[in-house]
């Protein structure tokens, strides 16, 4: 059903941009959580109330809440997690399928005895256990520190679905690049959609947080769908899980089928 040997490969082709971006989550959110002091916010507020609010708002820092919960998914879930483990969904998408038709290494790969279905469930298995143990990495470290630094203060349940609502949503995003990887013979097409969508879907998520004239941007872009307030607040977000579950197992089914049944140009 999978290929181990290429598994092996493609493990070893992106686990160093896998690793750095571990690492700077891992630079980020202990400070992010050791930044946080009950005795300070009131400054903190004052401070933000100074900088310009459209720039704040797009940030996702407009409203960073009284209690940790409310600090991390302000200040981590509100921009960061959308913007770093991005970086290298973009990469590892292209590289699985995409690259090696560019570059000519999948007609060697079609010549062992892997099928062309197998070759794509191969690295649609790598792309979705990698980020799935990126933000699983994110979640241990984030509640074993803070309640290292402020013991009781973690609202567990709500940091952990903030995780699952991250870890839908990527696997939607990772699903529109491995099919943009899977229908295109060069990395070029591949990224534009790929890379380009997710990119433009971040921007007119900002721009979309900035007020109120801007507002209806939000219903053009997939980010609207991971709403760490909601989340927090025990709001609506149930609805928008499986939405983003069903556009990644449509976006990973046609990216399977479409590779299958295509041309190559090897």
């Amino acid at each position: 059903m999978f290929s181990k040997p290429l598994l092996k490969a493609t493990i070893k082709q992106n686990y160093l941009v896998f690793m750095i971006i571990v690492a700077v989550l891992m630079l980020y959110l202990p400070i992010i959580i050791t930044m946080y002091d009950p005795a300070t916010q009131d400054s903190l507020n004052e401070v933000l109330e100074m900088m310009p609010k459209g720039m704040i708002s797009a940030m996702g820092f407009s409203d960073i809440g009284a209690d940790l919960i409310d600090f991390i998914g302000s200040y981590f879930y509100g921009f960061l997690i959308l913007l770093l483990p991005m970086i290298y969904t973009i990469i590892a998408c292209n590289r699985c399928i995409a690259s090696h038709v560019d570059k000519g290494s999948m007609a060697y790969l079609l010549a062992t005895p892997n099928t062309r279905s197998k070759i794509a469930r191969t690295q649609a298995l790598f792309i979705i256990v990698s980020i799935t143990i990126m933000l699983a990495i994110v979640t241990l470290v984030g509640i074993v520190l803070s309640d290292a630094t402020f013991p009781g203060e973690l609202d567990v349940k709500a940091f952990i679905l903030l995780n699952l609502g991250s870890l839908l949503l990527y696997y939607a995003v990772t699903g529109l690049g491995f099919f943009a990887s899977c229908l295109f013979n060069d990395t070029k097409n591949s990224l534009m959609i790929g890379a380009g969508l997710p990119v433009a879907f971040l921007v007119i998520q900002m721009i979309s947080d900035v007020g109120e004239k801007t507002n209806f941007l939000k219903y053009f872009t997939l980010f609207t769908l991971f709403d760490p307030k909601e989340i927090v607040s025990g709001g609506v977000f149930v609805p928008q899980f499986i939405v983003l579950a069903v556009i990644a197992l449509i976006m990973y089914g046609m990216g399977l089928y479409t590779f299958k049944k295509r041309d190559l140009s090897l």
